[in-house]
């Protein structure tokens, strides 16, 4: 997802830190007292992750090239991705120092797509290829802060990731690009992310659509480059990164939740923003990081167990129609059995 970005400059010690106005606003600190991602892999499908970077020295494992090139997926040329993995999981650069990410002790597997973000049909293609290599390397949590044009093939991945229990994060998209939420953030199960303000209102390049689920900060958002400088950026792209970063927390903190109740935490205590309940224009609300990793979430009810399906195929026909005969022929022999108790017991009157 492309962003409106601020010409770099060098990564200068404390100042950096505090031009990130999201951890406050987020209350982070208090967060990673909490949880900080420990043992949380975070696939990131992007332009690549530079494991060179300070912030995420030692915080990136070697992950796969999709973009045309051999490789393990830790260069990038555009630095769109790298960005994204300092927010998720950047430690700094010393106490008080450089970037910090929501899940500093989270780890990250580097997916590179195409930088150019060519949405065509090879691009979808290897979206879906990235999903899949993340699923099967064991990643809790997908980033998708990209688009990709509506593709089944995308839509199959998705669907094998949620049922392999990983979470799928996707920016809804930036104005004036796309008018409505995109793809593959509009895909049922996916969690959508729309970018707000310094003062919790929706941010103008953010869009709006019933698919939405969460916003998250995503206007002025300090991060790190591929040549480790700090680059501030505008869009869903930033605020869907934060709220990845937020699933790795959860899923450290609570690690025998599955992928729906982690979801339902964040969309339970999220601050509602706009219509009451879910709205086109917030979803479920604001992230609130510290009611998410510390409210009392009763658990989703559960539906009734459903029946046995029918026997089916040869033989399957007949093996009901048997347990059906067997089942009438008990019933008779209880009521005959109970007549015949009946019977016995007025002989016996005087």
């Amino acid at each position: 997802m492309l962003v409106a970005l601020a010409a770099p400059t060098p990564a200068l010690a404390d100042s950096v830190r505090d031009q990130q106005w999201h951890l406050g606003f987020m209350h982070v600190t208090e967060a990673q007292r909490i949880s900080q991602g420990e043992g949380v892999l975070v696939a990131v499908a992007d332009t690549g992750v530079a494991a060179t970077v300070p912030e995420l020295a030692g915080a990136v494992v070697p992950g796969k090239d999709f973009g045309g090139n051999t490789g393990d997926g830790t260069r990038d040329p555009a630095g769109h991705g790298t960005a994204m993995a300092t927010l998720i999981a950047g430690h700094g650069r010393g106490t008080g120092k450089g970037v910090l990410g929501i899940a500093p002790r989270a780890t990250i597997l580097p997916i590179q797509l195409s930088p150019d973000f060519v949405f065509a049909m090879g691009y979808a293609r290897d979206v879906a290829a990235a999903i899949d290599y993340a699923v099967s390397k064991g990643a809790k949590v997908i980033c998708l802060s990209i688009g990709s044009g509506d593709a089944d093939i995308v839509r199959t991945a998705i669907t094998k990731a949620l049922a392999a229990d990983v979470v799928v994060v996707a920016a809804a998209g930036n104005k004036p690009d796309v008018g409505s939420v995109d793809f593959p953030a509009k895909v049922p199960g996916v969690v959508a992310v729309g970018a707000v303000d310094r003062n919790g209102d929706r941010a103008a390049i953010s869009v709006a659509g019933p698919e939405l689920t969460l916003v998250a900060p995503g206007v002025d958002i300090t991060a790190v480059d591929a040549e480790g400088r700090t680059r501030i950026g505008t869009g869903t792209s930033d605020a869907n990164a934060l709220v990845v970063g937020a699933v790795a927390l959860i899923r450290a903190k609570y690690p025998q939740l599955k992928g729906p109740e982690v979801v339902r935490r964040l969309t339970e205590t999220a601050q509602d923003k706009g219509e009451p309940g879910k709205d086109p224009v917030y979803g479920y609300g604001v992230i609130d990081l510290v009611k998410a990793l510390t409210a009392d979430i009763t658990p989703a009810p559960t539906s009734a167990s459903p029946s046995p399906p029918a026997a089916t195929g040869a033989g399957g026909g007949r093996t009901a129609a048997v347990l059906a005969a067997i089942s009438a022929a008990v019933v008779v022999m209880v009521l005959i059995a109970v007549l015949q108790i009946i019977i016995r017991s007025r002989r016996r009157r005087p």
